[in-house]
């Protein structure tokens, strides 16, 4: 804690930090509501990715045993690229899923099982999924983070600086009260003084 100065200055200077302090607390309370909303959202979208992963696991592992045939389906297209935008969440951005771009392989129809077709579909949308689950991931701990930091913030408001600010000011304005009162005194007393050595020199 930085050492106050009894001051009428500091005393202007604690009140201004105060109503500073008290004006953005409730800024920083919407921003942790909003935050909390929005990672209850992102929880509950990723726990839908996750059940449409395992989803679409089984599907392609029921077409693969049906068939008996051990075909690597990831031979027939690659990945080109991995689509995301940018978006802003209570002043924060995140990076959000869109798409992932595929360039697919040459094949012959005749010498491919009739299933590899709907296998390289399923196969593409659960590499989509994936892609979805580890950006939105990534989305959730961003978001967490600055929830922690905003929390760490609040807290610091509210039991340190607006406590101390409060304190500061009750202090200043004890120690500039008992200053006026003593500088009453002594003018009272050098009043006296006066008017004693008026009525000496009267004499």
């Amino acid at each position: 804690m930085a050492k106050v100065k009894y001051t009428k200055n500091e005393l202007k200077n604690q009140k201004e930090n105060l109503k500073r302090f008290t004006r953005y607390l409730p800024t920083l309370e919407l921003k942790k509501k909003q935050l909390l909303v929005e990672i209850r959202a992102i929880q509950n979208k990723i726990e839908k990715i996750k059940s449409d992963i395992e989803t679409k696991q089984n599907q392609v592992n029921r077409w693969v045993d049906v068939f008996a045939e051990a075909i690597d389906l990831s031979e027939f297209f690659k990945v080109v690229e991995i689509k995301q935008d940018v978006d802003n969440i209570a002043g924060i951005d995140i990076p959000v899923y869109q798409d992932v771009s595929f360039e697919d392989k040459d094949y012959s129809f005749y010498e491919t099982p009739l299933w590899v077709d709907y296998g390289i579909d399923a196969v593409k949308e659960q590499i989509r999924l994936i892609a979805e689950l580890k950006i939105t991931e990534r989305e959730l701990n961003i978001l967490e983070e600055e929830l922690r930091i905003t929390i760490q913030r609040i807290k610091l408001f509210e039991e340190v600086k607006i406590p101390e600010a409060k304190e500061n000011i009750r202090v200043i304005q004890i120690f500039l009260g008992d200053q006026l009162t003593a500088e009453v005194v002594r003018g009272k007393i050098a009043k006296a003084k006066i008017e004693k050595k008026k009525e000496v020199s009267r004499a």
